[in-house]
């Protein structure tokens, strides 16, 4: 049940026109636009070329949008039409739906990133080591996990059309001062001291430095567990919140105490009425 659930959440993503549209298409489009206007500029040695550093800072684009816009309007919407509540009646446990919906979310980035790597490979003919290839995209995919976090965290704690919102505005925020619309060394002094703490700078962050051949992967792995880990118990309490209370009826226990009683008098009632009537029979 799991696995279907888990392949019922990845197909209804990759058939949404919208995922396919903003998640892989636009980050392709911006890629071949900036990589044609600044991707031929000379370089330093040790830096980067254009072309290598605007592909990853699209696919990571990209990538975040996909995780956000499938996990945080998706599970906002399935909450206002009831589609939660059913499948408590289902043989699926909560945190199974729950990882499901983090691990849908996390596959979404996949294509995000593989599109962009082997539209730069063709297009602008950008060349790594199958390495560099494998480790660039595996490890970018895997620091998506705190932006799924984010999504499933929007998607419990506001309604359908807030989460759109919500999840829009935060991916336009953190890209801008993470540095993926412009090199982070070009931004603002204000924004220089923000920007290494966000995850949308140390996702992308992971793909230069593999991309460099010289990866200092650490400080990105650090900030990036960190945001997961605090994402994941927020998103968690978030999800927690609305069963504790829908099980909490009206009134608290002192509603309880006065069904009890109610019941408990129904009860007797009930006994007086039939004994009432076994006399009359036996009379």
């Amino acid at each position: 049940m799991t696995w279907y659930f888990l392949r019922l959440e990845i197909v209804r993503a990759l058939r949404d026109p919208r995922y396919l549209a903003l998640a892989v298409a636009t980050p392709i489009g911006f890629y071949l636009l900036f990589a044609t206007l600044f991707g031929g500029a000379p370089v330093r040695p040790g830096e980067l070329r254009g072309t290598v550093e605007i592909m990853v800072a699209m696919a990571a684009y990209g990538a975040i949008w996909a995780v956000l816009s499938t996990t945080g309007p998706r599970i906002a919407q399935e909450r206002e039409i009831g589609w939660l509540e059913q499948l408590r009646a289902m043989p699926v446990r909560a945190w199974q739906v729950l990882a499901a919906k983090l691990v849908a979310g996390g596959a979404m980035a996949l294509p995000a990133i593989c599109s962009v790597c082997l539209v730069a490979a063709l297009a602008k003919g950008v060349r790594l080591g199958p390495g560099q290839w494998a480790g660039l995209v595996v490890a970018m995919w895997l620091g998506t996990a705190a932006f799924a976090a984010l999504g499933v965290a929007i998607g419990y704690a506001v309604n359908a059309d807030a989460s759109y919102v919500v999840c829009y505005g935060l991916y336009m925020v953190t890209s801008a001062v993470g540095g993926l619309w412009v090199p982070p060394g070009m931004l603002p002094e204000s924004f220089r001291s923000v920007s290494g703490w966000l995850p949308s700078n140390r996702l992308a962050d992971l793909g230069w430095q593999i991309a460099g051949g010289h990866p200092a992967l650490w400080p990105a792995i650090g900030v990036l567990a960190a945001w997961t880990a605090g994402l994941a118990v927020v998103a968690v309490l978030i999800y927690r919140r609305p069963r504790l209370r829908r099980s909490r009826p009206p009134g608290g226990t002192a509603h309880l105490n006065g069904q009890n009683e109610e019941a408990r008098a129904g009860e007797a009632r009930a006994g007086r009425a039939g004994a009432r009537t076994a006399v009359r029979a036996d009379g």
